[in-house]
């Protein structure tokens, strides 16, 4: 490798000023280290903003590990992918950088493509069935995740545990509560993984018979023949656009205005039967829709709809000024769906045999049911999932505030979980023993300092990657999901010259639009989104979707062609560019751009 093929070590990366000691929070294994500093050295490292947009608390670290385990299991050991072993991770300045593992050996790879054949095969025919097995799974594990309870602890147990022949008191349960939900996330992400992955190869398998067919195809045209799709992930904005409806059939849309407090507002409407009625609606869809978060599930600060409603406020307040001004709320799925079969139709007529054409078919029909499942899964683990997850882990850290270890129910997210089994060890030998514990004075300064940390590291701008550029990159999670190439990594590695006036991404959704650009660099500015402006973001989150009906075009630093910003760009037929790799940091909010979804480029217009 040239050095013109590497991008800075991880061990050239300073730490900002005032965050010395950063690496306390995170486990040894989750660290760059010299000892492994050659290896590490010679990986691609590529800053993972789409799933940790920010400086990662301790405690939230548990939805990577989970992740990442689960992801590793079944590419490498359950379903053999060949070329693809699992996504290696570490945190550097308390932000996420990952690097995909390969396969390399091409006998490996023969030996691995066999059994994946095979076992992959057997979900692939039976696709439809598997998925809706697999969502009832997922269900399951959320009732029993529901189901855990850590109960108070009390001056003496009650006679009931003595008269029962139980064996064991309440110490015993409030230990087994922590298991229970450390094993639940591992398990569910086990579950996740069960699909995602082999359904990214799928698409991956689909994507080369296509290249290979049809050698002037574009990326875009590939997507557009599997997309018009109606999922999960769209209904929680759905939801959002029958309320409003209903709040203007009901009487009460006046109480809907922009920069109201949600909380007033719902007080107000308890005091009318028109508005209970809309209440009890709100909350009927509330379970499950509003477990949405407003981030992708990995922050535990990202809360979802259903504990703060005022995230997504603004956005019905919009939907209710639509419905009254008689403007539609309803995508063109129809118009979505004729476009896919006239672009299908058309390259399905370019294939000179038969037996290519009776591959092309079978190839697009799993590949749409994939397409669909890759989506449609995000709901109910990253959202639904990992918001009763974070609640059920604040209810821990009620316990440890009323025991004095914390001050904050919040304070239990600057630990890592495996330090919470310690401070827990530590609660309940106390409470068992009738000793002082050592915590109430052992983490609160720890808390404190580590509070001020992030504050400091969540102003690092991290760089887009790190380590060596590899002369390919074959995981279809990489190249489908974050649009990781070495084609893109090299684009990143030319020097950005300020006289440039076009950045280059993923043509992701078509079109052309102009106008003035928004730049959103956290869930927090997403309210600041104005009607017809150009979003320019990192990367945007599933439960940004309403805000899609406001924008015109959108714009990112990542993305691949599977990533929910292109899919939903598609999906609401607004173009998009994704993976520019600096839009965030060349784009001004205000400045007037182009964006050619057709071609992937976007022209600043105004310095």
């Amino acid at each position: 490798m040239t050095d013109a093929l590497r991008f800075q070590s991880p061990f050239e990366v300073q730490t900002p000023p005032g965050c010395e000691g950063w690496t306390e929070m995170y486990p040894y294994y989750l660290l760059f280290s010299e000892d492994r500093r050659q290896e590490e050295e010679n990986k691609l490292w590529f800053y993972n903003g789409m799933h940790a947009p920010e400086a990662v608390h301790p405690f939230d670290t548990i939805g990577f590990e989970a992740g990442y385990l689960g992801i590793g299991e079944m590419s490498s050991r359950m379903f053999a992918i060949p070329p693809a072993m699992g996504i290696d991770f570490r945190f550097l300045n308390g932000r996420l950088y990952i690097s995909p593992t390969a396969v390399g050996d091409p006998k490996k790879i023969e030996e691995r493509a066999k059994l994946f054949e095979r076992r992959a095969g057997y979900y692939f025919q039976n696709w439809p069935q598997f998925y809706e097995e697999w969502r009832e799974k997922v269900k399951r594990e959320i009732e029993q995740l529901k189901a855990i309870r850590f109960p108070e602890l009390p001056e003496v147990e009650d006679e009931r545990l003595v008269f029962e022949r139980k064996g064991y008191g309440t110490s015993q349960e409030v230990f087994e509560a922590y298991h229970r939900l450390l094993e639940s996330i591992f398990r569910i992400w086990q579950i996740h993984m069960e699909i995602v992955m082999i359904g990214f190869a799928a698409y991956f398998t689909f994507y080369e018979f296509c290249k290979k067919a049809f050698p002037e195809i574009s990326d875009q045209a590939i997507t557009r023949m599997v997309g018009a799709i109606d999922v999960s992930m769209f209904r929680p904005n759905d939801e959002l656009k029958r309320l409003a409806k209903r709040a203007v059939e009901l009487g009460v849309d006046s109480h809907f205005r922009p920069g109201a407090d949600v909380k007033e507002v719902f007080q107000v409407l308890e005091q009318t039967e028109a508005g209970r009625t809309w209440l009890e609606e709100w909350r009927r869809s509330s379970d499950p829709w509003f477990y949405m978060n407003t981030g992708d599930g990995f922050h535990h600060h990202h809360r979802a709809w259903v504990d703060d409603p005022g995230a997504v406020f603004g956005i019905l307040c919009d939907y209710v000024a639509k419905v009254k001004r008689g403007e539609s709320l309803e995508r063109d799925i129809e118009g979505r769906r004729r476009d896919r079969d006239q672009i299908t139709e058309g390259y399905r007529a370019l294939l000179q045999t038969e037996e290519d054409r009776r591959a092309f078919d079978q190839l697009l029909g799993l590949v749409r049911n994939v397409y669909y499942s890759i989506e449609d899964h995000k709901f109910y683990v990253e959202h639904w999932y990992q918001s009763v997850f974070w609640n059920k882990v604040r209810e821990l850290g009620a316990l440890f505030v009323r025991q004095g270890f914390f001050r904050d129910v919040e304070d239990i997210f600057y630990l890592h979980w495996s330090e919470v089994h310690q401070a827990l060890m530590d609660l309940l030998l106390s409470w068992t023993i009738g000793a002082p514990a050592r915590g109430p004075v052992y983490w609160p300064p720890i808390i404190a300092r580590r509070r001020e940390l992030m504050r400091k590291l969540r102003e690092w701008n991290p760089p887009p990657a790190l380590g060596t550029v590899p002369e390919a990159v074959v995981d279809p999670a990489v190249v489908m999901l974050w649009g990781i190439t070495p084609e893109r990594l090299r684009a990143w590695l030319e020097p950005e010259k300020a006289e440039e006036k076009v950045l280059r991404g993923f043509a992701a959704s078509p079109g052309v639009v102009e106008g003035p650009a928004r730049v959103v660099l956290s869930v927090d500015q997403l309210h600041e989104v104005q009607e017809g402006e150009i979003l320019v973001c990192s990367v945007t989150e599933p439960s940004w979707a309403p805000v899609f009906s406001r924008i015109r075009a959108t714009v990112s630093d990542i993305g691949g062609m599977m990533s929910h910003a292109a899919i939903v760009a598609r999906e609401y037929g607004i173009p998009a560019v994704l993976g520019t790799g600096s839009a965030t940091k060349r784009i001004r909010t205000g400045q007037r751009i182009r964006v050619d979804g057709d071609a992937g480029t976007v022209t600043l217009l105004e310095d």
